[in-house]
């Protein structure tokens, strides 16, 4: 994972630098140091510090006095989350890389921690899906946690997911999951989604473990929720899932809720980095 990390930290600098950063380079100093502050322009829940620390160590920023909030740690505006010194010309060449990335994962966090916030006090869970930006899905996934949710499956090798294409080229529900069982080992679980309480019923006869409610009435996902009712069978709500109506989902009685909206569509916290210049 951490080497991963660091060869997506070094090709999002080269994407960013090209053959240099002309600017920096023709106007600062190489031996100057500076003072950097990361600062909080607005409320919010705290995710990437570390990435963002590896993009300045990735262009060779040698960081002493380094300081700084830990991931999942809300924040005010207003508020230092990370400060450190640094050589400048790293410094300034490195800030767009790692700000658009602590930027964008601090918005996942906190977007998610208003969905959770939204269903507090109810036995539901709020999870992300795979609609996430390509190479940052281990990245936004951390992200959805520190908001306080839970993961979904992370790539398509780790879990069995029967959704409407799937069925049309298995030749329906009962024939999915029926070859899923067969190509599968006996500790890997089995999802189904559905959109009708009839393909629900046919996911259930069929012996599926969890169930995805996909677009379903809240009628309709309440009584598919009285349904399995004492039984092992965990249901999912998907679909369009936002913060006006998510607790009137959570309230149908389904286990989980899982929202693409975490990672594809969160918005950026505004974070601002400042420099001093120092001996």
């Amino acid at each position: 994972m951490l080497k991963a990390l660091r060869r997506l930290v070094r090709e999002a600098l080269a994407e960013d630098i090209g053959q240099e950063d002309i600017t920096t380079n023709r106007t600062v100093p190489c031996d100057a140091r500076c003072e950097v502050r990361l600062m909080a322009k607005e409320a919010g829940v705290l995710s990437g510090i570390e990435v963002f620390r590896m993009v300045f160590e990735c262009q060779r920023a040698a960081i002493k006095g380094w300081g700084a909030l830990p991931d999942a740690q809300r924040f005010s505006k207003g508020d230092e989350i990370a400060t450190f010194k640094g050589n400048t010309q790293a410094v300034l060449t490195a800030e767009r890389t790692a700000m658009n990335l602590i930027q964008h994962l601090t918005g996942v966090a906190t977007l998610t921690s208003k969905y959770v916030k939204a269903v507090e006090g109810l036995n539901v869970k709020i999870c992300d899906t795979r609609k996430t930006m390509p190479m940052l899905r281990q990245l936004e996934k951390q992200a959805v946690v520190h908001g306080g949710g839970v993961n979904h499956r992370h790539s398509l090798f780790n879990g069995v997911v029967i959704k409407d294409n799937h069925i049309v080229a298995a030749g329906g529900i009962a024939k999915a999951v029926k070859r899923a069982y067969e190509g599968t080992h006996h500790l890997m679980k089995i999802e189904v989604e559905v959109t009708s309480l009839d393909e629900f019923n046919q996911a259930l006869d069929a012996g599926a473990d969890v169930i995805m409610l996909d677009n379903m009435t809240l009628d309709n996902m309440q009584a598919a929720a009285e349904r399995v009712k004492g039984t092992k069978v965990v249901l999912e709500a998907s679909g369009n899932m936002n913060l006006e109506h998510i607790r009137k989902v959570a309230e149908t009685g389904v286990h989980v809720i899982s929202v693409g909206a975490l990672t594809h569509s969160a918005p950026v916290v505004d974070l601002s980095l400042l420099i001093k210049n120092v001996q």
